[in-house]
């Protein structure tokens, strides 16, 4: 339990929330570390596979930047507040993490919380929970990603839609953009998160690490030839040769649940 966040541990899965529910889990730069700190041990821990991010309580996923902290930090210093290097919620600048991140988005998704989301590899949203980039709204423009995923992820005359004017966007419609991957019912929430982390977990992990570095690294290529036989994937060479490509054959083989090792 940090000052700003709780982490929980369930088996090879770690939940993740914002605690800062008075303030709609806004994050100011000590949240942020916490996070990343989080994050950090969840990429170093080989018993970790898979982690969840929420928020706490019922209103809000992360109301992005604390601009209230911030105003009052420049007023005092002159400076704005430094975030560190990996960005909102220990995830909006962390480029290097094989391991499947879900986001439970249980209410306000906004700003740097909305990039948080955008961060992680699937979004389950509550039927209460709403998204935006307001940056411009505040003289600010969305740097810690949402520019950049969102217009990646969905078509670019929507994004431009979205990211232009600030405007809220219902989970449903996220869902119909594409963005979330899956909306139900607000008390459904964690259940619905827990049930993808479990199906990733009936995975080899080795083959999901290297699923998600396959499918990243290759959108920064536009030519397929070169995105198949000219990069490199460390992940999928790993899995290529791991204990899990004997054991899941066999398994299969022997009609059973595969052991995995993740190694």
């Amino acid at each position: 339990m940090g000052e700003y966040s709780r982490i929980e541990i369930e088996g090879r899965l770690m939940i993740a929330t914002i605690n800062r529910p008075e303030v709609y889990n806004a994050c100011h730069p000590m949240a942020n570390e916490e996070l990343v700190a989080a994050f950090d041990e969840f990429h170093a821990n080989p018993e970790l596979w898979v982690a969840i991010i929420t928020g706490a309580g019922d209103k809000a996923f992360c109301a992005g930047n604390d601009l209230k902290y911030h105003a009052e930090i420049q007023k005092k210093t002159g400076k704005r507040p430094v975030h560190p290097a990996k960005g909102f919620g220990g995830l909006a600048n962390r480029f290097d993490l094989e391991k499947p991140v879900i986001a439970a988005v249980n209410g306000v998704a906004m700003g740097g919380g909305f990039e948080i989301a955008l961060a992680c590899d699937i979004i389950v949203a509550s039927d209460k929970a709403t998204f935006a980039l307001p940056e411009p709204k505040v003289g600010l423009a969305a740097g810690a990603g949402g520019m950049q995923r969102l217009s990646r992820m969905i078509p670019l005359k929507k994004a431009m839609g979205m990211m232009l004017t600030g405007r809220h966007v219902s989970a449903k419609e996220g869902f119909e953009l594409g963005f979330v991957t899956e909306m139900v019912p607000h008390a459904e929430l964690m259940t619905a998160a827990k049930r993808w982390a479990n199906d990733i977990l009936a995975c080899s992990p080795m083959s999901v690490r290297a699923t998600k570095q396959v499918v990243m690294r290759a959108l920064d290529v536009p030519s397929l030839e070169v995105a198949m036989h000219n990069l490199h994937y460390p992940a999928f060479v790993a899995m290529t040769k791991s204990e899990d490509t004997v054991e899941g054959p066999r398994a299969f083989a022997e009609k059973r649940k595969p052991n995995w090792k993740g190694r």
